[in-house]
């Protein structure tokens, strides 16, 4: 008997996206018993729907439960039979306590409803219409807009927000970034700093990472044209590993930020929270934001909060994990291979099978390792000696250590601040600039214009300097299509920078140059340290700082790369000649 279920899949779609919508009403609107009452209803007919579904599907295809997907499936249904059990069964202390005082859980079976149906339709990167580059620029500005409208949500802040406002911190949560024109700890809600921080995990993997991962780990596989569009997204080396690659993206980022919420919940102090809840969302919060460098904290003072300046195990806690992120995704993989060998070889010594392979660390980890370990290392030395007896005189000798190292870290991108940023001395504040400029490594959740195309700015002037003319590091060439791509992404990102400063000294004319001159730096490379200028923009000077924080994020090349059409391969060439340059 063949049964078609195809309307059963579409109504349960359907509804699991209003459920999304009513989530949205419902913490975002106040309003009567009634409506709470209707609401909660509808939630449940979601659920229901989303578990026919579910069986539906096993019905309909008995190998679903040869898959992965089915141990989701099945704790997924566990959890959403014990609502209603509980619900139903259980009586009326259960309904106070988690419907109505708590309504989480059931929000949360809504919201896996909402990933499995979500995850159930074709999801078309159609490269007919868009190339890999103008996908990725309007998935950022589409949550970008999504998330300012969110944030407008009257239960999102205390006191309303104007659109403005919004925008510029939904574009600092989704790029990363961290500046902020109103105090995330004061101005927003918990709902609305719930908001922020699923814009700031979503921007700093990329919609596209979630949506096409869990599209085909539901669906067991994806089209052709999907897998080449995410190959150039992901800078994938093959299209088949384009989602083993993304696979590694999700269970990285959720191990590290798992451990990072554990680390520095423990390392907390009790007696500054509220209550045990308050502590949990810190510790989720800070762990997110500095995995993906993002630099917001529910602090208004940042870690320079009383109560936080001196926690020295916080703030290595948050180094190691900013550090992490900044890395980038190939080059974490790329070290957990070169440890996994080692190990295997360490524990082979006694039966004498030592196992060799060429190469385990490749070129970009070693070149980004290298470039992030002297980049830290000059950093922390000069931030050491220049703030010994400035912003780290409160500190004891280890404080000093741990706050110079934090210090040399966080301007890479990170944008967290354990000092007084306005009281940093002048040569710091130009070693600062030099650290945000540079940034994070390729394919990473920071920004700048990268270690790598440092690295081979560097190598290729003291290539110049010896009269070669071609870069050669660790027995390779570096392809000149790099050494181009290094160069164009140096005098793009001094443009931008260069424009945005002198539109805000035009909008802002009362402004010190050297404080529009960082916020514009910071901002580019979606840092988020500031010299305390960012409320006091004007309009126009804020639009023009969330363009600079946007262009920084998606790169000024990939949106050349997304306006201009690629001309076809020639097979010509003209006599080349040779340009006056000093």
């Amino acid at each position: 008997m063949n049964i078609d279920f195809k309307k059963l899949y579409i109504t349960a779609f359907w509804a699991s996206v209003l459920g999304i919508f009513a989530f949205i009403f419902d913490f975002g609107f106040s309003h009567v018993i009634i409506v709470q009452q209707l609401i909660d209803a509808f939630y449940f007919i979601v659920i229901a729907l989303s578990l026919l579904a579910t069986f539906a599907r096993y019905f309909e295809n008995t190998r679903l439960f040869s898959r992965k997907v089915a141990i989701f499936d099945i704790l997924t249904v566990a959890y959403t039979l014990y609502i209603f059990y509980m619900y139903l069964f259980v009586g009326e202390a259960f309904k106070t306590d988690l419907i109505l005082a708590n309504p989480l859980w059931v929000v949360l079976a809504v919201i896996l409803s909402f990933i499995r149906e979500v995850s159930e339709r074709k999801l078309d990167l159609n490269r007919t219409y868009f190339n890999p580059a103008q996908i990725f620029i309007l998935s950022f500005l589409t949550i970008i807009l999504l998330g300012s409208l969110l944030l407008m949500l009257p239960k999102a802040t205390y006191d309303g927000i104007s659109f403005v406002d919004a925008l510029f911190t939904s574009t600092s949560a989704v790029c990363v970034t961290g500046l902020i024109v109103v105090d995330t700890a004061t101005y927003f809600t918990s709902f609305g700093q719930s908001i922020i921080l699923f814009l700031i995990q979503i921007g700093g993997l990329g919609i596209l990472t979630f949506a096409s991962y869990f599209s085909y780990f539901f669906k067991g596989g994806s089209t052709y044209d999907n897998q080449l569009t995410l190959s150039e997204i992901t800078n994938s080396q093959k299209v088949s590993d384009v989602f083993s690659t993304l696979k590694y993206i999700i269970v990285i980022t959720v191990t590290v930020e798992f451990f990072a919420a554990v680390f520095i919940f423990f390392s907390l102090d009790a007696s500054l929270f509220k209550d045990f809840t308050d502590r949990v969302f810190f510790s989720i919060f800070h762990a997110i934001s500095a995995f993906c460098n993002a630099g917001f904290s529910t602090l208004s003072n940042n870690l320079y909060q009383t109560g936080f300046r001196f926690n020295y195990n916080l703030q290595l806690i948050l180094v190691a994990t900013f550090v992490l992120g900044g890395l980038g995704f190939p080059i974490v993989v790329n070290l957990i291979k070169y440890v996994k060998h080692k190990m295997i070889n360490l524990l082979s010594l006694n039966s004498g099978m030592k196992v060799y392979k060429p190469w385990i660390l490749n070129i970009n980890s070693r070149i980004s390792l290298i470039t992030t370990l002297a980049l830290t290392t000059v950093g922390f030395i000069l931030f050491f000696a220049l703030e010994y007896n400035n912003t780290l005189a409160a500190h004891s000798l280890y404080g000093k250590a741990v706050n110079a190292l934090f210090g040399a870290a966080t301007p890479r991108t990170a944008g967290f601040n354990s000092i007084d940023m306005n009281a940093l001395a002048f040569p710091t504040v130009m070693v600062t600039f030099l650290l945000m400029w540079i940034g994070a490594s390729p394919a990473s959740t920071g920004g700048g214009i990268k270690t790598s195309t440092f690295a081979i700015a560097v190598l290729n002037i003291l290539s110049l300097a010896k009269g070669k003319q071609r870069i050669e590091v660790f027995r390779r060439e570096i392809a000149d299509v790099s050494v181009n791509r290094a160069f164009a992404t140096i005098a793009l990102s001094l443009i931008v920078i260069g424009l945005g400063v002198t539109l805000i000294t035009i909008f802002d004319p009362n402004k010190n140059l050297l404080n529009i001159a960082f916020e514009c730096f910071s901002a580019y490379s979606t840092v988020g340290l500031s010299l305390g200028i960012t409320a006091g923009l004007t309009t126009a000077s804020k639009v023009v700082v969330v363009a600079i924080m946007f262009i920084g994020r998606v790169s000024m090349l990939s949106i050349m790369v997304a306006i201009f059409k690629k001309i076809n391969h020639t097979n010509y060439r003209y006599p080349s000649e040779e340009i006056t340059i000093n």
